[in-house]
């Protein structure tokens, strides 16, 4: 579907969607040079933030790059391979972010809680090893999506009610039996999100503990300023996702289901960048340093 059959809107959405997505790749970019460039900001925090922004990346250049193409040559018809292409991609990357954010929320724990043995507990290699294991999940949660929807016999609907392959649609579209449908989708949602989220309200839980056992009320900003940027980025991935999910159960239709999911893939990942930049001093600062060696 596209977001609207206006002749006159389409070149502005088409501005809009470009320079989103621009912004966004750009910015989670300039997160990843940053990072790169720094030697002080070598650490497993960072490590791991560098590895979001490229996830963000991917996630974004998933949906929108093929959106922006429709809307530029007014077509909105997708191939099956294609589509089923686009669904992995999309999920692959949406379920890294998912984990990769849930890996972050245990190194502020282990920082804050256990400081003195940070250094042996998130050392180089447990670190590539939490990154690998992000990936192989959320490669092994796309090929599930996939291998269930190649078992699909016939559809009932052509036309996806949203503006790309989003996995729930196009099972809905199916005439299969609902229950492995549903299988999937509940023991995977569980898997891959409930868990996840649970895994970062225990560890800011704890955070928390620990933050209010500190006597000097500017130890304890001191302490949770690193998880700020993070917190904020949580909430807003989270917030928007789960407001999808109940919008859609309370009174569903296919125009706020696209402006929903909108939201989650293309405005979140594009606020990521500007959060970190604006809100931890020691990116903002490399910036700068980047942006004056530049002059």
């Amino acid at each position: 579907m596209s977001f609207s059959e206006d002749p006159d809107l389409q070149p502005i959405l088409f501005g809009l969607f470009l320079s989103m997505y621009l912004v966004t790749v750009l910015g989670n970019l300039l997160i990843i040079l940053a990072i790169s460039s720094d030697s002080h900001l070598h650490t497993p925090m960072y490590f791991f933030l560098s590895n979001l922004s490229l996830a963000d990346i991917g996630f974004t250049s998933s949906t929108v790059p093929r959106m922006i193409v429709g809307i530029s040559t007014q077509s909105r018809v997708i191939s099956y391979g294609a589509c089923l292409t686009q669904m992995s991609l999309f999920i692959l990357f949406a379920c890294t972010d998912s984990i990769l954010l849930t890996v972050m929320a245990y190194d502020r724990f282990v920082a804050i809680c256990h400081p003195l043995h940070y250094a042996v507990i998130m050392n180089p290699r447990r670190c590539k090893l939490l990154l690998l294991l992000s990936v192989f999940a959320s490669l092994v949660d796309s090929q599930v999506h996939n291998l269930t929807t190649l078992q699909f016999t016939c559809f009932k609907e052509v036309e996806i009610a949203s503006f790309f392959c989003d996995p729930p649609q196009i099972f809905d579209l199916s005439c299969s039996d609902s229950l492995i449908k549903n299988i999937v989708t509940y023991v995977v949602g569980i898997l891959l999100g409930f868990f996840p989220l649970s895994g970062i309200i225990f560890s800011y839980y704890k955070i928390v503990s620990a933050l209010l056992k500190i006597p000097l009320s500017g130890g304890r900003y001191k302490a949770f300023s690193t998880c700020g940027s993070h917190l904020s980025v949580v909430c807003l991935f989270y917030g928007t996702g789960i407001g999808t999910y109940l919008g859609s159960i309370v009174s569903y239709s296919p125009r706020k289901g696209m402006v929903a999911s909108l939201m989650y893939t293309v405005v979140t990942p594009m606020l990521n960048p500007f959060i970190y930049s604006l809100r931890n001093k020691d990116i903002s600062s490399t910036m700068k340093r980047l942006h004056h060696w530049k002059i």
